[in-house]
């Protein structure tokens, strides 16, 4: 992403024709959701895997984590090409990668090869922000806010999509027939990326930084596995201290290398704009915090009754649960860029945190009935999805149209690596309140950490405040 002015020529955007934008919306939308629902495939199929291929359910668990490190790697440099000229012949390119990885899971091949596929399916995750890239180009501009808006939306509720249909699959089926969703459904996404795609508008040129993207994805990869092993942690404090600190290093020196390229993968001077810094932090945080709560409330509704508490509820059922995430989350996508018109984006961004505060809320005070558990999880679902649909206008109101892509790739990757960080510290959490020869925590484990999540609302909230009131004395002076 750069913040430089750009020409008008050079910026000019194509719109399509009436006809063909009503067959374009639906299709940026179709191919965002697909990506994000292969993706979380790993999610609800753990169990599974570890049955059918005879391994631990740690090994079993990267089915998931390596779909999220390709993703997180693949990202900025897919926002990058995206910038560029040849902005459709990447999209098909990635989509066939993904299609190529969706059969790997299907084949009757060792646990090497499915984690292969896996890595394959998650580098789609890169898609997202070239989906609002086409919608900012080729839509007129208040269609386009709307549609970037339900982009960002449906590329977090497709995990609600996919967990249930994934599990019930898996049931009826086996793990492969789950895969074979994935295989379905991505060859239909690459089909209509081939007929719909339009072209880049022309005037834009792309170079990636080779070097920039190395160190940064070693750097992710250290970051996103450290998240993932809490074991390590546990056991080996000294070993995953060190790495933390290598990936530190490795961060700096990516931002040096970056500073210094003519042709850089991100812009780190455009980043440090209080407005993408801002908003940044925000998604950091806040992406700990929503996956969380997330993560928490599906692990509660499987607790079997044995344990004091939980549901005892089949994965499928389980999946279910999110059932509430995915429609209101989805509305609220709808309500958002209808309430822009009145309400400034940081504001948004504000009152969305609060509305997520509230699901920790009430997992922390009602979760002894299941419908308290569905009505946590709607209550999540609305707050995420207002929350990601007011994100893309905060980075993108200080964001040349040609650096869409790569500007909110790189919002993605900071919202994968706070997504993995909530992940890690809610089993963190869980883990301390497990007595010794117990298998479960405390009930008052998640009571703990649901107050940690509104502590991470908390300051999510404050700084989409602190966003509002500068934009407002920028506006207002």
């Amino acid at each position: 992403m750069t913040g430089q002015p750009v020409g008008e020529v050079a910026v000019q955007a194509f719109p399509v024709a009436r006809s063909e934008a009503r067959l374009l919306v639906p299709a940026l939308m179709f191919i965002a959701l697909v990506v994000a629902a292969v993706a979380s495939l790993g999610t609800p199929l753990i169990t599974s895997v570890a049955t059918s291929f005879h391994v631990s359910l740690g090994s079993a668990q990267w089915t998931l984590t390596v779909a999220l490190l390709s993703g997180a790697v693949a990202t900025p440099v897919l926002g990058r090409l995206g910038a560029g000229p040849h902005r459709r012949a990447t999209i098909i390119a990635t989509l066939a990668v993904v299609v190529a990885g969706s059969a790997l899971t299907v084949l009757p091949l060792p646990f090497a090869w499915l984690l292969a596929g896996r890595a394959a399916q998650g580098v789609g995750l890169g898609l997202t922000a070239l989906m609002m890239g086409v919608a900012r180009d080729h839509l007129p501009e208040e269609r386009s806010a709307a549609v970037i808006a339900l982009i960002s939306v449906v590329s977090i509720i497709g995990a609600g999509v996919g967990y249930p249909l994934a599990a019930l699959l898996a049931e009826l089926g086996g793990v492969r027939a789950a895969y074979g969703l994935g295989l379905v459904v991505t060859a239909a996404a690459l089909l209509t990326a081939w007929r719909s795609m339009p072209e880049a508008p022309e005037g834009r040129s792309a170079h990636v930084d080779v070097a920039g993207a190395v160190v940064l994805a070693a750097a992710l990869i250290l970051v996103l596995f450290l998240a993932g092993e809490r074991n390590l942690w546990s056991r080996h404090l000294a070993v995953a201290a060190g790495l933390a600190v290598v990936a530190v290093v490795l961060l700096c020196v990516w931002a040096v290398i970056e500073l210094r390229s003519t042709t850089p993968l991100v812009d780190v001077r455009a980043v440090r704009h209080p407005a993408v810094a801002g908003a940044n932090l925000a998604m950091f945080v806040g992406g700990i915090g929503m996956y969380l709560l997330l993560t928490l409330i599906t692990r509660y509704a499987q607790t079997p009754h044995g344990a004091g508490y939980g549901f005892g509820l089949t994965t499928f059922v389980a999946g279910l649960v999110l059932i509430p995430f995915s429609v209101l989350g989805f509305v609220a996508g709808k309500l958002t860029p209808r309430l822009r018109k009145r309400i400034a984006d940081p504001l948004l961004l504000a009152g969305s945190a609060v509305v997520v505060g509230g699901g920790f809320a009430l997992l922390a005070a009602a979760r002894s009935d299941l419908a308290e558990l569905f009505a946590a999880m709607g209550v999540l679902g609305f707050g995420v999805g207002g929350f990601a649909a007011a994100m893309p206008g905060v980075i993108l109101t200080v964001t040349p149209k040609s650096e869409t892509s790569s500007a909110m790739s790189f919002n993605y990757v900071v919202r994968s690596v706070g997504y993995s960080l909530g992940s890690a510290i809610g089993g963190l959490i869980l883990a301390a309140g497990t007595g010794p020869g117990h298998l479960f925590p405390d009930d008052s484990a998640y009571t703990t950490a649901a107050l940690v999540g509104i502590g991470a609302m908390a300051i999510t909230t404050l700084t989409s405040l602190a966003l509002a009131r500068r934009r407002s004395s920028e506006t207002n002076p």
